[in-house]
């Protein structure tokens, strides 16, 4: 049965790979500082009226979906506007431009119209790394934007675009940059890249590039990768890039793998919609044994559920058909605890003793974080239009963004 320590015991897991001491209120990368969708040391102020949390600024943005990673004070996007994806990074509590640093791209989508980078960027310390939608890889200092390096994965290793460009935001391990290239000709699937120089470090794998971002944990003081392919799983040695375990997950067709891993003690919960489902299992240092798998209770298209005492909270559904479905499960036993049903496309943050649900309509929605009752405790319309980008909370602040502006708004309990 499922513990509250063991789950305490896996975000302290993670946390210990980060290759630099983090502050609490960092969100440095995708679903913030453990790749989980938890916050850490946040006080969230909720005595706001009905018309929602103060705007502290807005920014214009052209096309994308990327969410943002703030560091230090500083917040970090990135965006393309023409022929260029520009990456920006503003004061995180006035939005204050402190750099911006554009690079050519000539990606051109194949399905859809939009054309702008997927991923959120990865910060490290004093490096940010930004993976563009054709699989340019650049990193920057973080303190002036300063380019270190470039990339150019797709056409290094000969990797395909996918249905919507490149998408899984990278991972950083120590002096490692570990991504999931998708270059499957060459044994590229996933490519580590050296953080100080962009030298390739190693490639493994026949694997096809996925949305999913990977996460990093450990198992009897074994660090392990986990990449969640086109159609695998994969847990990989992210010092040398050796195939510790490998479980199918995926479909062929018109499908992708959106969520991240979701890593509890020696437990991995795995979601996609597409008919696809869910997966869980439990792994260790070199092996993966799938437990349960099927459409219950939960079937997500991009949304990584949070963990809340011995359950996960998350999405069942898709953005782009019926209303989905909020829900509160056990993955252990695959026992629903409650569902909303219709509540809508969502992402979640959770923080402090509750929840933050950014719905694809521009509202947040705030319940209190419970796996035994939903417990609304209040709405606001805080955004127009479709607001697809994961959300970020860093120091009592929540930027998210739309199709034009990314917008931060002030949650923070001591103001």
């Amino acid at each position: 049965m499922l513990r509250s320590s063991v789950i305490v015991t896996s975000f302290l897991t993670i946390l210990v790979l980060n290759p630099v001491t983090l502050q609490a209120g960092d969100w440095p990368q995708i679903l913030g500082p453990n790749r989980n969708g938890v916050a850490r040391g946040e006080q969230l102020g909720l005595n706001w009226d009905e018309a929602g949390p103060e705007k502290i600024w807005k920014a214009p943005v052209g096309s994308g979906v990327a969410g943002v990673a703030a560091s230090d004070q500083i917040a970090v996007f990135v965006h393309r506007i023409d022929d260029e994806e520009i990456v920006e990074a503003r004061n995180l509590t006035d939005g204050q431009l402190k750099w911006t640093t554009k690079f050519p791209t000539n990606y051109q989508p194949r399905v859809v119209p939009e054309d702008g980078p997927l991923c959120v960027p990865t910060i490290a310390g004093d490096r940010v790394v930004i993976f563009g939608a054709s699989g340019d890889l650049h990193c920057l200092q973080l303190s002036d934007g300063k380019v270190i390096w470039t990339r150019q994965t797709h056409q290094d290793f000969g990797a395909d675009e996918g249905y919507f460009g490149a998408g899984s935001a990278p991972v950083i391990f120590e002096n490692a940059v570990l991504v999931n290239v998708g270059g499957f000709r060459q044994n590229a699937g996933v490519v580590a890249f050296d953080l100080k120089t962009g030298k390739t470090l190693w490639q493994n794998g026949a694997w096809q590039p996925s949305y999913s971002a990977p996460v990093l944990t450990e198992f009897n003081n074994q660090p392990i990768a986990i990449f969640c392919t086109r159609y695998e799983t994969v847990g990989l040695n992210p010092k040398s890039g050796q195939l510790l375990f490998q479980t199918p997950f995926g479909m062929r067709g018109p499908t992708v793998n959106g969520a991240a891993p979701l890593v509890i003690d020696d437990h991995l919960f795995l979601t996609a919609s597409y008919g696809i489902g869910n997966v869980w299992a439990k792994f260790d240092q070199q092996s993966i044994e799938v437990l349960h798998s099927g459409l219950e209770p939960l079937a997500s298209q991009y949304t990584t559920p949070v963990p809340v005492n011995q359950s996960l909270i998350g999405i069942d559904g898709r953005q782009d058909g019926p209303p989905a479905d909020l829900v509160s499960f056990n993955p252990e036993t695959g026992k629903e605890n409650w569902r909303q049903s219709g509540f809508g496309y969502a992402t979640l943050i959770r923080a402090d003793k509750h929840l933050l649900i950014m719905k694809t309509d521009g509202e947040l929605v705030i319940a209190k974080a419970d796996d035994a009752k939903y417990q609304e405790v209040k709405r606001a319309q805080l955004l127009t239009g479709t607001t697809r980008a994961l959300p970020t909370l860093s120091n009592g602040y929540l930027l998210i963004r739309n199709d034009n502006e990314v917008a931060c708004f002030n949650l923070n309990a001591a103001e």
